[in-house]
């Protein structure tokens, strides 16, 4: 057990602008097995660099391999048709009987 609060549970990406690699220093469980999964698929894209006792992880992967997305947010509209579409598959809604 790490003693860390969840705020100090932090998630770092670390690169500059002459580096051809990020640096991804991470708490998050789920990021930390997508990264150790992409690192045994790949070890020539992305390596595991160290961990610590309190439970990071830092991995060294390739820039042309990890992306930032941005989203636009959903409209009312869109939500509404996908909370239909939902109910109409049987998602969140009551069972018919």
């Amino acid at each position: 057990m790490s003693g860390l609060t969840r705020y100090e549970k932090e998630t770092i990406i670390l690169t500059n602008e002459a580096d051809d690699f990020y640096e991804v220093y991470t708490f998050n469980s789920a990021l930390k097995k997508k990264l150790a999964a992409y690192a045994k698929r790949h070890p020539d894209l992305c390596s595991l660099k160290e961990t610590t006792k309190e439970g990071s992880a830092t991995y060294v992967v390739d820039k042309a391999r990890l992306s930032l997305r941005l989203t636009e947010p959903y409209s009312e509209v869109r939500k509404q048709a996908a909370r239909e579409q939902a109910r109409d598959n049987g998602f969140g809604g009551k069972v018919a009987g």
